[in-house]
C-alpha cells in the first residue's frame, strides 16, 4: 500500500499541467470499465457526463474520470481523455460504433495569478489528451494536474491521495483536488487541521498547537471579505475493490462527502 488511489488494482493515473496558465488536469484511467455514480452538493457545479452517472440511466460503467482546473473551460479535458481512449479501442459499444465514457469534474482557478490569456481554445483537451497518455500507478502529489492552479485561503492547494483497507480485506483510496475556501492550517500554521489523520510524517509530523488562541480560531477565507463562494471547488473520486452496484455506488458517493 502506497497511500495512493492505484492501491486499487486496475486504476492509473497521470497528470498534465501548463506552467504559463497555472493549470492542469489530471485523468484517471481504468483498465476496465468501472461502476460509478456522483454526489453533486455545490451551488455551481461544472460537470461532464454526469447525467450518465445517474442511477436511473443506461451505462453502468466509465472508462475513465477526468478532473480539472479552468472553471468550465477545463470540461473540454474530458474530450482529450476521451480521445486518448479511443486510439485504445476503448469505450461504450454500440454495434460498431465505441463511444469512450469520460465523466468530469473542474475546479475554479482562474483567478490565480496565471496567464488566461489562451485565445480562441482553451489547452484543456490538450492537457487531458497528455494526462492520459501518462497515466501510471505511481503518480506526484501536491501542485500538479488538476491541484496545479489550487488555492486555499492561507495556502497553495493541490491534489492529496489516500488509502485504507476495511478489517474485512476491502480496499477504499481516494484522490482530491484542494481548492478549498477557507484554511487547511490552524491560524497560519504549521499546524495542519488534518493532523489527526496524518501517516507517516506526511504533514511534518506537528500535530496539533499545544492551545488554541481566537486568532487560531479566526475565520479565514479565501479572497477576503469581497470573495464569492464561486472562487472555490473541492472535488476528487473515491475508488474501491468492493463489488458494488451503481446504486450502492451513488450511496458511497454520498457518504463520501462527509469525509
Amino acid at each position: 500500500m502506497k497511500n495512493l488511489l492505484t492501491d486499487i488494482a486496475g486504476v492509473r493515473v497521470g497528470h498534465s499541467g501548463n506552467m504559463k496558465v497555472a493549470s492542469g488536469t489530471t485523468a484517471i484511467i481504468f483498465d476496465q470499465p468501472a461502476v460509478a455514480a456522483i454526489d453533486v452538493r455545490g451551488g455551481g457545479p461544472g460537470t461532464r457526463e454526469v447525467s450518465l452517472l445517474d442511477v436511473a440511466n443506461t451505462v453502468e460503467r466509465v472508462d475513465a474520470i477526468a478532473l480539472s482546473g479552468g472553471s468550465a473551460f477545463g470540461l473540454d479535458a474530458g474530450g482529450g481523455v476521451q480521445a486518448w481512449l479511443a486510439e485504445q479501442g476503448r469505450g461504450f459499444r454500440v454495434r460498431e460504433a465505441v463511444v469512450p465514457v469520460v465523466p468530469g469534474a473542474i475546479v475554479f482557478d482562474l483567478l490565480n495569478g496565471g496567464d488566461k490569456a489562451w485565445g480562441r481554445f482553451s489547452p484543456y483537451r490538450d492537457l487531458g489528451y497528455a494526462a492520459a497518455a501518462s497515466a501510471g500507478t505511481d503518480f506526484a502529489l501536491g501542485s500538479v494536474g488538476a491541484g496545479l492552479g489550487a488555492t486555499t485561503a492561507t495556502f497553495k492547494g493541490g491534489i492529496g491521495s489516500a488509502s485504507a483497507v476495511t478489517v474485512n480485506g476491502i480496499k477504499v483510496a481516494a484522490i482530491m483536488v484542494v481548492n478549498a475556501v477557507g484554511s487547511v492550517t490552524v491560524g497560519d500554521g504549521p499546524w495542519f487541521w488534518a493532523a489527526p489523520f496524518e501517516e507517516n510524517g506526511e504533514f511534518g509530523g506537528r500535530g496539533l498547537p499545544p492551545a488554541f488562541t481566537p486568532d487560531m480560531l479566526a475565520m479565514r477565507i479565501k479572497g477576503g471579505p469581497a470573495a464569492s463562494e464561486r472562487e472555490n471547488t473541492t472535488i476528487g473520486l473515491v475508488v474501491t475493490d468492493a463489488i458494488l452496484s451503481k446504486a450502492q455506488a451513488k450511496r458511497l458517493a454520498m457518504i463520501a462527502q462527509t469525509g
